[in-house]
């Protein structure tokens, strides 16, 4: 067994994934706060705080910081998502303390000084304005805006621009004081370590992680409907999506095994009708994201403004189709994609490191590789049809960005799925 799990006494949860065979250790703190658990008014706030924590504490400045881990080969970096946010490094397996030193830093003793807050400000408004100008970037907000709107889980991660330029200090300080708990926090490490020096390690550099969260959300509530933005691109970017699977639900490793079939690769359906058989893309591809408590099945696409006009009702023709189920070579080319991508991953630590956080963050545990296998070979016939049952159960959510006047009125569209 190479995957411990020990409950430090505040509460933060250690687990390790030990890997001999390497030289380097990738490790990472997890937040159970994201986008989703930020008033409104204040839209953005988690990702700029991200930002902020590597902006100076009461021993580093922010060059310092930088400096250290980068100074022993390593790397350092974060993310935030709609309903976590991430610090991660990786090092060589000799640095892993230091690693564990600068992570703590950041995440207790940042001071947030107003100069750095004004230059970083600048920087994550760059960030909103290069996201705007990378239309098969932005779409997926717009997207996420109509199908689940007016409540936190249809807000922008980066925030809009407003309300980053009204952000204060005391703002950015006191969402982490009030979220970021030690029970609501989780530090996983996958490389060369022994679990027991990484627990100590922990023990005494998280000691001052406060030991309650007010870390709030409202349940997502799946709506639907249409939005396009009309904007001068050579062009058009489509997403046409439907309600998903949270990750809690019997039939989410249907649903990636679906996606994968009807729009993950070279074989899939999609990419031979639309692009191989008719020529009206150069990218098209299926997914399914998944949340807590919901989740969205879409497919993207990208096309001219010509072919606009043929493109949707032949991709309405291919969802119809897929209520009738998949082939079975086409389940089981889907199947082993998605065993040999699980596979694949347990040669890097950062994939290990990510999957067990992922594990520990879905579904409390970690899970083994041989229980993520069974699951995907457990999706037959019946799970794929509950799929596509359930993708049809409520209305579209169809996002348009550039020349969009030649994709068929909402209306029509919801008609022709249901031919």
């Amino acid at each position: 067994m190479t995957v411990h799990l020990t409950q430090l006494a505040n509460g933060m949860r250690v687990l390790t994934d030990r890997m001999t065979s390497v030289e380097t250790v990738s490790l990472g703190v997890w937040v159970g706060v994201g986008t989703r658990h930020e008033p409104a008014q204040i839209n953005g706030v988690a990702h700029l705080l991200e930002h902020m924590a590597f902006k100076g504490t009461a021993r580093r400045s922010a060059l310092e910081i930088a400096a250290e881990i980068e100074s022993v080969g390593g790397q350092v970096n974060a993310y935030t998502s709609r309903e976590h946010t991430a610090y991660y490094a990786k090092v060589l397996k000799e640095h892993t303390g230091l690693a564990i030193d600068i992570l703590a830093d950041i995440l207790q003793h940042s001071i947030f000084d107003p100069g750095e807050l004004e230059r970083e400000r600048a920087v994550v408004l760059q960030e909103i304005g290069q996201a705007y100008d990378t239309p098969d970037d932005i779409i997926f907000d717009l997207f996420q805006e109509r199908a689940f709107p007016d409540q936190a889980m249809g807000r922008p991660v980066l925030g809009r621009a407003e309300i980053i330029r009204a952000i204060d200090r005391e703002t950015v300080a006191s969402y982490l004081r009030r979220n970021y708990a030690a029970p609501n926090m989780l530090l996983v490490a996958a490389g060369n370590l022994e679990h027991g020096a990484m627990v100590d390690l922990a023990q005494r550099a998280f000691a001052e992680l406060p030991a309650e969260s007010a870390a709030r959300s409202e349940p997502a509530r799946y709506v639907g409907g249409d939005l396009r933005q009309a904007r001068e691109l050579e062009q058009v970017h489509i997403l046409l999506g439907f309600p998903g699977f949270a990750f809690s639900d019997l039939d989410y490793y249907a649903a990636s095994v679906v996606s994968t079939a009807f729009g993950g690769g070279m074989s899939s359906r999609l990419f031979q009708e639309i692009r191989e058989k008719r020529g009206l893309v150069y990218s098209i591809y299926s997914f399914t994201h998944s949340y807590s408590d919901a989740g969205v099945f879409g497919v993207y696409a990208g096309t001219g403004e010509e072919e606009a006009a043929e493109l949707m009702p032949a991709l309405c023709a291919e969802l119809r189709r897929l209520q009738d189920g998949l082939a079975p070579a086409e389940l089981a080319r889907a199947r082993a994609q998605l065993k040999a991508g699980l596979l694949m991953s347990l040669e890097g630590t950062g994939a290990r490191c990510e999957q067990q956080a992922a594990h520990m963050l879905i579904f409390g545990r970690p899970l083994d590789m041989q229980e993520l296998i069974q699951r995907i070979e457990e999706v037959d016939a019946d799970a794929v049809r509950r799929v596509a049952h359930h993708i049809f159960s409520a209305p579209p959510t169809v996002t348009a960005l550039g020349p969009v006047a030649r994709i068929e009125e909402y209306g029509r569209l919801v008609e022709d799925l249901r031919a």
